[in-house]
C-alpha cells in the first residue's frame, strides 16, 4: 500500500499541473485576447468583423473546444504513462 500513495501524489499533481494550465491559455484567450486586448485587436480585419470581436465571439469557442481535446489527449498519454490506462 505504501508504493501505491506515492504514485497516486504523483498522479494527482501531473493532472493538477494540466487543468491549470489549460486553465491559463483559456482564461488568457477568453478575458486578455477578447476583453483586454479588444481595442489593440480592432485595426486588424478577421472575416468581416475586427480581431477582437471575431476572438470574444468564435476564437474563445474555438479555444476552448480546442483544449477538451488536448486535454482529453494528454489524460490517456497520463493514464498509460502511470498505468491507468484503458
Amino acid at each position: 500500500m505504501a508504493e501505491e500513495t506515492p504514485n497516486a501524489e504523483a498522479y494527482w499533481k501531473a493532472n493538477l499541473r494540466l487543468i491549470t494550465g489549460c486553465l491559463v491559455v483559456w482564461a488568457a484567450v477568453s478575458y486578455g485576447a477578447a476583453i483586454l486586448l479588444r481595442p489593440l485587436l480592432a485595426g486588424i480585419p478577421v472575416g468581416g468583423t475586427d480581431l477582437g470581436f471575431w476572438f470574444a465571439q468564435q476564437g474563445s469557442i474555438l479555444t476552448f473546444i480546442g483544449l477538451i481535446f488536448f486535454y482529453a489527449w494528454k489524460m490517456n498519454r497520463l493514464d498509460k504513462q502511470f498505468g491507468l490506462g484503458e
